[in-house]
């Protein structure tokens, strides 16, 4: 399985903002961008000169690191999303949120999208009750999200319900039983990605 493995902090403090890559580690004092707010390396701390297409390629960036996407599956994603019908940046979105990791996440079974994506590569997860271990398998509308009977995971997933102050209002999570369940497609008011997408279609409209 592709993914990204440079250090997540440098990849928040490169984007100027909390990702939350770390799960509980970002909640703390010892998150990076509270202690050094700059962009890494030697030249973090100089003047960068700002364009249209430095905006728009940070947004990208920004969107793919949060979702833990490599370059070429974003831009996948991207490519389906311009086919569909409706606003392009909307149909990204939506296709990301829905992606069985975020979802996970989402319902707070796991401190970090990494995390998720590790629980249901590992197979401890049940979609209407089947066996699904594709992080990018994509939920739809009253599918159920349940973890697998007897799962190792059991602890480390209700650890993470701990940490989780809300879920997204187009899910249904029930903690105790540890099972979620999709409402409905997600509307663009009800995802709080911290992107612009406009600009994402931007650059890729190029």
């Amino acid at each position: 399985m592709a993914r990204d493995t440079s250090p997540k902090c440098k990849q928040c403090r490169r984007e100027g903002m909390k990702l939350f890559l770390q799960g509980e580690r970002c909640l703390a004092e010892k998150c990076a961008v509270e202690r050094r707010s700059y962009p890494p390396g030697e030249h973090g701390r100089g003047r960068i000169k700002q364009s249209e297409y430095l905006l728009q390629l940070r947004e990208k960036q920004k969107a793919r690191r949060y979702y833990g996407l490599l370059e070429t599956q974003f831009r996948t994603y991207y490519e389906k999303a311009s086919r569909a019908g409706g606003v392009t940046g909307d149909n990204l979105l939506r296709a990301l949120e829905t992606r069985l990791d975020n979802v996970v996440y989402r319902l707070g079974f796991a401190a970090s999208r990494a995390q998720a994506r590790q629980l249901v590569r590992h197979g401890h997860f049940l979609v209407n009750g089947r066996r699904v271990n594709i992080p990018s398998y994509g939920v739809r509308p009253d599918d159920i999200v349940t973890l697998k009977s007897g799962s190792s995971a059991e602890p480390l997933i209700r650890d993470a319900t701990d940490l989780t102050a809300a879920v997204a209002p187009w899910l249904q999570a029930d903690h105790d039983g540890l099972t979620g369940k999709v409402l409905k497609w997600p509307e663009r008011a009800e995802i709080d990605t911290p992107v612009q997408e406009q600009l994402i279609v931007e650059l890729y409209s190029k």
